[in-house]
C-alpha cells in the first residue's frame, strides 16, 4: 500500500484521538516504528494490520472507521489540498459524482505512483446514481460514503448515502441527491481563495 494511504490513517487517528492513540495502535499493529513515509510503499497486510488495531484500540466496527477516515480526508483543515483536489471535479455535487470515474487520473497528477480503486457510476433515474468500486480489498466503498458525505456537504446538498454491499466482486453504493440547494455549502475557488 502506498505510504500515502498509511499516513493518511495515521493523521487521522492522531488528529482525531489524539497521539496517544496512535501510539496504541502502532504498537498493537507492531509496526517496528512511529512514522509512515509519504513516498514509500508497504506491504498491504500492515495497513490491514493498523486498521484491526485502530478498530479494536477505538471500539469502532471496521466500516464505521473507514467511513469516519473518508470523511476526514475531506474535511480537515490539514487536508485542504485534498478537498481541492476534489471540488475541481465540477461546479454541483452531481458534476462532482460525474467527474469520480476519473479521480485515479486526477489523483496521478499529484502524486504518479499513487493508485486508487476503478470506480465506476450509473445514473438509476433523477437523482438517483449508483457507484460500483472495485478494488483488492474490501473496505473502499465505506470510505467513499464518508467522502461522499463529506463532498455533499461541501457543496450544500442533501444526499443519502448508503453501502448496499459487495455485488460481483464491487462493492456497491447507492446515492440519493435530495435537494441540490439544501444549504450554500463552503466557499470553493479556482483560483485557491477558500473561505
Amino acid at each position: 500500500m502506498h505510504g500515502l494511504i498509511n499516513r493518511s490513517i495515521q493523521c487521522f487517528i492522531r488528529d482525531t484521538y489524539g497521539p496517544a492513540a496512535w501510539g496504541d495502535v502502532a504498537l498493537a499493529a507492531k509496526l517496528g516504528f512511529s512514522n509512515f513515509e509519504s513516498l514509500m510503499t508497504y506491504d498491504d497486510e500492515l495497513t490491514f494490520a493498523v486498521i484491526d488495531a485502530a478498530c479494536l484500540r477505538l471500539d469502532k466496527p471496521r466500516d464505521t472507521l473507514l467511513e469516519d477516515l473518508g470523511t476526514y480526508l475531506c474535511s480537515h483543515p490539514n487536508l485542504e489540498p485534498v478537498r481541492r483536489l476534489l471540488r475541481f471535479g465540477g461546479g454541483t455535487f452531481s458534476e462532482f459524482l460525474c467527474s469520480l470515474d476519473d479521480l485515479d487520473e486526477r489523483a496521478r497528477l499529484a502524486v504518479s505512483d499513487l493508485e486508487l480503486p476503478n470506480i465506476e457510476l450509473y445514473r438509476e433515474g433523477p437523482g438517483i446514481v449508483s457507484m460500483y468500486c472495485e478494488a483488492s480489498y474490501t473496505g473502499f466503498g465505506h470510505l467513499m460514503v464518508g467522502v461522499l458525505r463529506a463532498m455533499a456537504d461541501d457543496y450544500g446538498t442533501l444526499a443519502l448515502l448508503e453501502h448496499m454491499g459487495i455485488e460481483e466482486g464491487r462493492e456497491v453504493l447507492s446515492i440519493r441527491m435530495l435537494d441540490a440547494g439544501f444549504s450554500s455549502g463552503r466557499e470553493f475557488s479556482l483560483a485557491g481563495g477558500v473561505a
